[in-house]
């Protein structure tokens, strides 16, 4: 297994991976569009998972200059408890804190489980607004 930093040319194979984990709800977030918006981003860190030269997850997440958030995670259903997951979060945190980064979050909980098993803790609730005109608007 190869991790590395995203690349333009792996849009297509990421949509099919989120579709397949129903995590492409809002294509304008997370759709091609968004993905290469992230990929120039300084703040972010985007990276893929490769599996024998086939792209089979993905990770994204920023750095403020203080603290790290995971905002999305994803394996292929098909390469699952693999240790790939943790591998993308492994590479994800380190490239934090090489960065500065003395804590990192994740707002993508999926199997609470895995996530526990990384030792993240459930401390709080986040809050949504979508489309961001309907905060403008209130």
């Amino acid at each position: 297994m190869n991790i590395r930093s995203f690349q333009p040319d792996d849009t297509e194979a990421l949509v099919r991976i989120l579709k397949a984990n129903q995590q492409y709800g809002h294509p304008e977030i997370d759709g091609p569009e968004a993905m290469l918006r992230v990929h120039d981003c300084e703040a972010a860190e985007f990276l893929v998972a490769e599996k024998e030269g086939e792209v089979v997850g993905m990770i994204r997440g920023t750095y403020d200059g203080s603290r790290a958030v995971i905002y999305l995670a994803s394996v292929h259903p098909d390469h699952q408890r693999q240790g790939i997951g943790r591998a993308l979060v492994k590479e994800i945190t380190r490239r934090f804190r090489d960065r500065g980064a003395g804590s990192i979050s994740v707002i993508v909980p999926g199997d609470l489980d895995f996530w526990k098993q990384m030792n993240f803790r459930q401390t709080t609730r986040v809050m949504h607004a979508y489309p961001l005109d309907q905060v403008l608007e209130s």
